[in-house]
């Protein structure tokens, strides 16, 4: 069995998870979360792109054929190194500006990401790629992965309603998701940002490149396992799983030597 490597510095990740396994139930999947080192998003990006390899190494070991790269920081920091170093197709996420850009119709875009992620020279090619005719307003939302990392409801409608209306404010009426964490509170995002304005979230669009390019996709089981307490982490697939029923079967392990 063959499963698809995925990765992140904590949950946030599964987003894409649950996207792949919407389009092909039973996909063998194994993924990291590196929560003793979250969030990456406040780390350096020699720290960054270290865990990177490190965690891909080990996927690969555990017989991983793709990997992906599910966190917009360390896609940041790692994804180009990955792809040099390593013989497999390696997937990445990159803040959806293109799409977004795309379907606004006031013109104005907004971007919900990581200080890491908007910092990094990745996002700002991407926004002159494919913004160059729209207004991108970005907005760093410090706090606000770590709130959805512990499941702290209170925290999330605080800073995430924050962030939000500070984007609706300027008048942006699409807004991108530029952390794999907003994903999993997207339909509170959205309920925050109103009924005008639309939330474009990468996730579904990187599951569908990993089932293009993964040279082989076997059934087999969802295995998650942490660089930190599994006992934390199951409670928190747990409450997970009442909103995304294919994480209910997931394996959990704790990562040892990574």
């Amino acid at each position: 069995m063959a499963p698809i490597g995925v990765f992140d510095s904590g949950i946030g990740g599964l987003s894409v998870v649950v996207e792949l396994l919407r389009l092909r139930p039973g996909t063998a999947v194994r993924y990291v979360a590196d929560q003793a080192h979250a969030p990456y998003g406040e780390r350096d990006l020699e720290t960054v792109r270290a865990r990177a390899e490190a965690i891909a190494e080990s996927l690969l070991d555990r017989g991983a054929t793709t990997i992906v790269v599910a966190c917009h920081s360390a896609s940041a920091a790692a994804l180009d190194h990955l792809r040099e170093r390593l013989d497999v197709p390696v997937v990445g996420m990159e803040p959806a500006v293109k799409p977004a850009a795309a379907e606004t119709r006031s013109g104005i875009v907004g971007v919900l990401a990581t200080d890491a992620t908007l910092e990094a020279h990745r996002f700002a090619a991407v926004v002159d790629r494919h913004a160059r005719d729209v207004a991108v307003v970005a907005r760093s939302c410090p706090g606000l992965a770590a709130a959805i990392e512990r499941g702290d409801g209170l925290a999330v409608e605080r800073l995430g309603g924050g962030y939000v209306a500070d984007l609706t404010a300027r008048g942006v009426d699409t807004i991108v998701l530029g952390c794999t964490h907003y994903g999993l509170v997207a339909d509170r995002l959205a309920r925050y940002a109103g009924p005008g304005v639309r939330l474009v979230d990468p996730a579904p669009a990187v599951a569908r490149r990993t089932l293009e390019v993964a040279p082989t996709v076997d059934d087999g089981p969802l295995v998650v396992t942490t660089t930190g307490d599994p006992r934390r982490l199951r409670r928190r697939l747990g409450a997970l799983a009442e909103r995304h029923p294919v994480l209910a079967d997931a394996e959990i392990e704790r990562e040892v030597g990574t």
